[in-house]
């Protein structure tokens, strides 16, 4: 027996909370711990301001395995199929909107808690991240270029909202700064993976058959599309070299020579190649995890560093990767 909602899918609305009177602008953390989701209409937020309730409901969707990419407090296509997949591991009717039966199940724990920065943090800083391949592949690594987006990456955060939390810090080590707490990874073993190229998600399957995870994803585009059919993994590349062949792949810029680009975060595959049996094609992380399912790839699935890394974790050479349109996950 199915129930009734009346709840608008999250990219249609902005949720109200309620923490005492405080704007939701102003990002305190207790606004986030003590923000509650509820859809009870609309309330009109700066164009790119972080939401609270957004915020909250993000990092609780990532602790329940169904990852809405970048947590930044922003409604959109990817909360929304974060809801859709959280209530397809659920058992629940699935329509991407959030009702009280899935808030209730989403649970009421904290989510902003302090960090201090370590010595670590702000080691193997680069300067920047040059666009070009060539420039590139002259760099001894392409690791993070601040603390800030060191940790953004760490916690799941857009780097904005990680500044927003702490508009007056230096992210020196030793510095106190405030971070959501998106929870452990996933574990356990997949058997086998869905990549929907029409909706942008890659489901996790268990080996009893129930969905383990579901990740937003970037799969192909228009000009480079994903490939079709069934494909195997064959083996886990952690912190990989990307070898640039523009003959083979893809052409960028003016580079007509292979290229060897060292490995990093800000590499063009991120800090995790799953290999496919599909000569060229793989699952893997990104330099650039906002744009996730926003700007089209080179024929792979592209993910978030934390989402491959994850996923990664829980497969083995042999899973299935079966591409397909149209999963049970997606928003209806």
């Amino acid at each position: 027996m199915s129930s009734m909602k009346t709840a608008l899918p999250i990219s249609l609305l902005a949720l109200a909370f309620s923490v005492g009177g405080a704007a939701a602008r102003e990002l305190r953390p207790e606004d986030i711990n003590t923000a509650s989701i509820v859809s009870i209409g609309t309330e009109k937020l700066a164009p790119g301001d972080p939401d609270p309730v957004i915020v909250r409901l993000q990092v609780l969707l990532d602790r329940a395995g169904s990852s809405p990419g970048v947590i930044d407090g922003l409604s959109g296509e990817n909360v929304d199929k974060a809801v859709a997949g959280f209530e397809a591991m659920n058992n629940l009717p699935v329509d991407g909107k959030l009702d009280p039966q899935v808030a209730s199940r989403l649970g009421n724990a904290p989510i902003v808690e302090s960090y201090v920065v370590s010595a670590e943090d702000a080691a193997g800083l680069v300067d920047k991240i040059p666009e070009d391949y060539g420039e590139k592949a002259r760099m001894q690594s392409l690791g993070y270029t601040s603390v800030a987006e060191k940790l953004s990456e760490q916690f799941h955060m857009g780097i904005d909202l990680v500044h927003a939390l702490n508009p007056a810090s230096q992210f020196a080590p030793g510095d106190t700064v405030w971070v959501v707490n998106p929870g452990p990874p996933r574990d356990g073993k997949v058997k086998r993976i869905e990549a929907d190229r029409k909706t942008g998600q890659v489901l996790a399957y268990a080996t009893d058959g129930s969905l383990l995870a579901v990740y937003p994803a970037t799969i192909g585009s228009e000009d480079n599309p994903a490939p079709s059919g069934k494909h195997k993994v064959k083996g886990v590349a952690r912190m990989p070299v990307y070898r640039y062949d523009p003959k083979r792949n893809f052409k960028q810029g003016k580079n007509n020579k292979v290229l060897t680009i060292p490995k990093g975060p800000n590499g063009p595959v991120g800090t995790v190649w799953i290999d496919l049996t599909e000569p060229t094609y793989g699952i893997h992380g990104t330099p650039e995890p906002k744009l996730i399912d926003k700007v089209g790839s080179h024929g792979c699935v592209r993910l978030t560093n934390w989402d491959v890394e994850e996923l990664a974790a829980m497969v083995k050479p042999g899973v299935m990767v079966d591409f397909v349109k149209g999963s049970p996950a997606a928003p209806k």
